[in-house]
């Protein structure tokens, strides 16, 4: 089926490829679905549900039929357009959801069954006995319907991320965006132009539109050739703009090694986040079908695909080719047809009236039913005179053009009626900064698609500062869009609206029929657009049947809800570089090679010693016993470099810590630290910690390891958005300090053996800072206590960090103490009532934890209004205490349940939870910290603790949370 001339192909390039094992030979320029039209190939695929034969339909993403599957094994990747399937040398792609072959599928027996599968079948028909959901009818209608298989395996393709800023953004290369991206360029604003198609031009490689009195093709690549020579211009072909988001940003996908056959080590995918100060939408309009009783049969297709497959890759989808529809795109696709010498057997226009000065039959009606099983072979034409039957092995259908407009609607955005061209258009303004164009803003004309890509991009320069460049605007076609509506044409049998998913004009009309009226009701009862076209071909035909079903307007009946992405993404491509360590980074703090004997735990992707094991010991709670006491009794080393550390600049920093913080922080003097509380917005608490002033305008915030990221990202978006014009400054050097906590009776002992100059009780009284060197080398240090002890943390240049905790380990060791890691730090601060995220989990506010105290009156905070609803200070909430056992299972468990004596250990009867647990060796029992019901007021009473996952049940008594020197007094002294 290869034309003999013509085509923007290279037939000295001839590729080998392979289709179902059979081995076929393409061109290069080729698709994979142009080739296997080459090569006389029209059954390609079976349909979702009833397995019906599907052939190629259209010519771009918005294909619902002729998806593949490529590769085998790991590398196995299902559900490929084979429209946008560039061809290489060895491409072996088979056909799906059949058995055992696409053209002789035993499972099309569905089709038989048809009567019975109707819009919500399995709603109502699988409900009973419930038991044989999991059991039968899932694995049933799994194995009778689907698309392609995923391997199971790991994917070990390569994908990237990447990142790109811009003045312009131009979203597809047809005339209107080529045109907008060369005014913007020549203006010198820095241009970024993506287009899905690895050939830039858009419909005008399809229709060989003139421009400037050349063939649009050549005028095209011309443009594209001097967009790529200029230096502030990156084009992007092979790039899919998936999503549009808040600020200017935009996802795009860029099919980077796709399209060859040893890719080497380029990645399959990149994954792109664009920021545009401004955008431009020019990515044309998709052709829409008529539904008519079995317009599925492979060999109808759309009018404009036809066009594409022609003029573009030279091959004739048909030897006897008819062409249906109801505006004068079938006209173009029948003059194209005649042009290239294939046999036009009919031309149908549902338009009462329309003539044509083409040499070919011309009927006034409406094709309503087709013939021919795994091929086209027949039409019925329903005129004024009657049904008249016309041999025809391809049909070319079009029902107008619909705006691909998807992206404007993806920040909530809806699109408005336009009767004129009987499409949604996108309204002004659905994304800020993004301007639609052409056909993407229903203009169906080149020279309107020309001088609107222009406009675009001089007022998006001029509102840049940028002069525009002014060039002239290129001769091109113009002309009215003539259309009459045409959805669906009466008849018996089934006319299909989807037909990946099976669903047709009656599915639609049931639906209505049974009041789902609603759109976005009527696409889940039928699954109509659920497809992955994503009902780009259907979607229209289906909310105008159900407008007509339900008595109601198009406009009324409205639209689905757009999301992105735009065209299915592979997760591979979402989550570049987020597999193995991608996926769980391991950070390695600075004392890590020092402590390789102790197993390691994961904190907030850093790898923390557990506990250090010593010769003789064979149990975990050993260490961990041995470790509380060095602290308690002598002094311990601990590594605490994880902790989140911002280092805050500026006039007006404490006014700003006063905004982010419940309590004050701007009268905080110089040289002293205070503890402080963070709120979210809903009056919740988000982390707590110590924030340090080291100067007249410079702080020092510390967060709990596992919110380091999110109190950043808090930060940045209080800056930017609540506080603008505060003069501050801040960043994370979280990885820039190692620092180590000392703590125990002994601690300032050890701390004086190694400093430059001795520190007394006096120079540094509790929460004091300040700078001290060791050695020469110049460090911070801090009297906090994580633990309850007289304790220090003293922080280095992460290069010293090593060598300070080998030199602290050691001179610890000397005095009785050492190293102490996650489980001893875990019962240190249980002992003392200490919370951490264990408690601070996100549902609890500075009154379920008893902090209510530091919500200062006296000023604004973050969460200050929201925290002060009545509900959120309700007496009865699970509010924290602590807890000891004084049962016979003297064992606490964290996740345990709290219930009051007698009752029933039930979701309905739940007092509360345990967050966190430690055996005490200092008190000789477990205790723990949880939430209870009224639990300040609950104190001395006995409650019953059940777990059920782990099978233990005891009772506990409920203790104040501060279970060791509840004055404080070891920690000041």
């Amino acid at each position: 089926m290869r034309l003999p001339s013509g085509g923007l192909i290279d037939r000295s390039h001839p590729i080998r490829f392979s289709y179902d094992g059979h081995s076929y030979q393409g061109v290069q320029g080729d698709t994979l679905a142009s080739a296997l039209i080459a090569n006389g190939l029209k059954t390609v695929a079976r349909s979702f549900k009833y397995h019906r034969p599907r052939g190629i339909m259209t010519a771009g993403s918005e294909e619902p039929n002729a998806l593949v599957t490529l590769g085998h094994g790991a590398g196995q990747e299902p559900n490929l357009r084979a429209t946008t399937l560039e061809l290489y040398e060895g491409l072996a792609a088979r056909s799906q959801n059949c058995w055992p072959s696409v053209n002789f599928d035993l499972l099309a027996l569905n089709d038989l069954a048809a009567p019975f599968f109707g819009a919500g079948f399995y709603y109502k028909t699988f409900m009973w006995p419930r038991a044989f959901w999991e059991m039968l009818y899932e694995p049933a209608i799994r194995r009778a319907a689907g698309l392609g298989a995923l391997s199971g395996l790991p994917d070990e393709d390569r994908y990237e991320r990447a990142f790109a800023h811009c003045d312009l953004l131009v979203i597809g290369a047809g005339p209107a965006g080529l045109m907008a991206a060369l005014e913007a360029a020549r203006a010198g604003a820095d241009v970024i132009l993506a287009d899905e198609d690895s050939r830039m031009g858009g419909r005008l490689n399809a229709d060989l539109t003139e421009v400037d009195g050349r063939p649009g093709p050549d005028w095209a690549a011309d443009v594209a050739a001097d967009l790529a020579q200029m230096d502030n211009v990156r084009c992007m072909s092979r790039t899919t703009v998936t999503g549009a988001y808040d600020h200017g940003t935009f996802s795009a996908v860029e099919r980077v090694a796709m399209h060859l056959p040893h890719p080497g080590d380029a990645p399959r995918e990149a994954f792109w986040r664009i920021v545009a100060k401004r955008a431009v939408l020019a990515t044309g309009a998709l052709e829409r079908p008529v539904a008519f009783q079995n317009n599925d049969r492979p060999g109808i297709m759309m009018a404009g695909a036809v066009r594409s497959y022609l003029n573009r890759y030279a091959v004739a989808p048909g030897r006897s080719v008819a062409v249906f529809g109801n505006n004068d795109s079938a006209h173009a696709t029948a003059r194209a047809l005649i042009d290239h010498g294939i046999h036009v057997a009919a031309l149908i226009d549902s338009r009462p009236g329309v003539q044509t000065d083409l040499d070919v039959p011309l009927y006034h009606g409406q094709v309503c039913g087709s013939e021919g099983r795994k091929g086209l072979e027949a039409i019925s034409i329903a005129t004024a005179s009657g049904i008249e039957k016309v041999q025809a092995d391809c049909l070319a259908v079009s029902g107008g053009w619909n705006p691909s407009l998807h992206l404007t609607c993806h920040m909530n955005g809806r699109p408005q009626w336009d009767e004129s061209t009987a499409a949604f258009h996108p309204r002004p303004g659905m994304v800020p900064g993004l301007e639609p164009v052409g056909a993407a803003n229903g203009v169906f004309t080149t020279a309107d698609a020309l001088a609107q890509g222009r406009k675009a991009a001089q007022a998006a320069l001029t509102d840049l500062g940028l002069k525009p460049a002014n060039i002239p605007l290129p001769k091109a076609e113009d002309g009215a869009y003539d259309i009459t509506p045409l959805w669906s044409v009466p008849g018996r049998g089934r006319a299909w609206l989807d037909f990946q998913n099976d669903v047709t004009v009656k599915d639609v009309k049931l639906a209505a029929q049974e009041s789902y009226r609603s759109v976005e009701h009527m696409k889940r009862y039928t699954t109509q657009g659920m497809a992955p076209d994503q009902g780009k071909n259907s979607n229209m035909g289906a909310l105008a049947v159900l407008a007509d079903a339900t008595g109601r307007s198009i406009p009324e009946t409205g639209t689905t809800t757009y999301r992105a992405p735009y065209t299915p993404t592979t997760l591979g491509a979402i989550a570049a570089g987020a597999r193995g360590k991608g996926f769980a980074p391991e950070r390695f703090t600075t004392s890590h090679a020092a402590s390789e004997e102790a197993p390691m735990v994961e904190a907030g992707l850093w790898y923390r010693p557990s506990y250090f094991p010593k010769p003789g010991e064979s149990y975990w709670r050993e260490s961990c016993d041995r470790e509380v006491g060095y602290v308690r009794n002598a002094v311990g080393i601990c590594d605490v470099s994880t902790l989140g550390k911002i280092d805050i600049q500026g006039q007006d920093a404490g006014e700003f810590l006063d905004f982010v913080y419940t309590n004050m922080f701007s009268t905080l003097k110089v040289g002293r630290t205070r503890y402080g509380l963070m709120l979210r917005e809903d009056g919740h608490v988000m982390d707590d910690g110590t924030t340090a002033r080291l100067g007249e305008h410079h702080y020092l915030m510390t967060t709990t390891t596992a919110a380091a990221g999110q109190v950043m990202r808090h930060l940045a978006f209080v800056h930017q958005c609540l506080r603008p014009a505060l003069d501050v400054q801040f960043i994370s050097v979280t990885e820039q300090w190692a620092q180590f906590a000392v703590a125990g009776p002994k601690s300032r002992e050890l701390l004086n053996s190694l400093l430059d100059h001795d520190i007394t009780g006096e120079t540094f009284s509790f929460m004091g800072c300040g700078d001290v060197s060791l050695g020469g080398v110049s460090a911070r240090l801090f009297r906090i206590s994580f633990s309850g002890e007289h304790a220090y943390e003293i922080a280095v240049p992460a290069r010293y960090g090593e060598s300070l905790f080998r030199l602290l380990r050691a001179r610890a060791e000397t005095l009785g103490g050492g190293a102490y890691g996650m489980e001893a730090l875990n019962v240190l601060r249980i002992e003392k009532g200490f919370i951490t995220h264990s408690e601070i989990h996100g549902r609890v506010t500075a009154f379920d934890v008893g902090l209510q105290g530091m919500m200062s009156k006296k000023k604004d905070f973050v969460g200050k209004t929201a925290s002060e609803r009545p509900g959120l200070m309700d007496p009865d909430r699970e509010r924290l205490v602590g807890l000891k056992p004084t049962g016979p299972v003297k064992q606490l468990t964290a996740g345990a349940h709290l219930f009051n004596l007698g009752e029933d250990a039930v979701r309905q009867n739940d007092q509360g939870y345990i967050t966190s647990v430690g055996f005490s060796p200092t008190l000789g029992h477990f205790l723990g910290l949880g939430f209870l019901r009224n639990g300040p007021d609950r104190i001395g009473e006995e409650i019953r603790m059940v777990d059920h996952v782990r099978g233990i049940e005891t009772t506990a008594e409920v203790c104040h949370p501060v279970f060791f020197d509840p004055q404080g007094g070891r920690a000041r002294d």
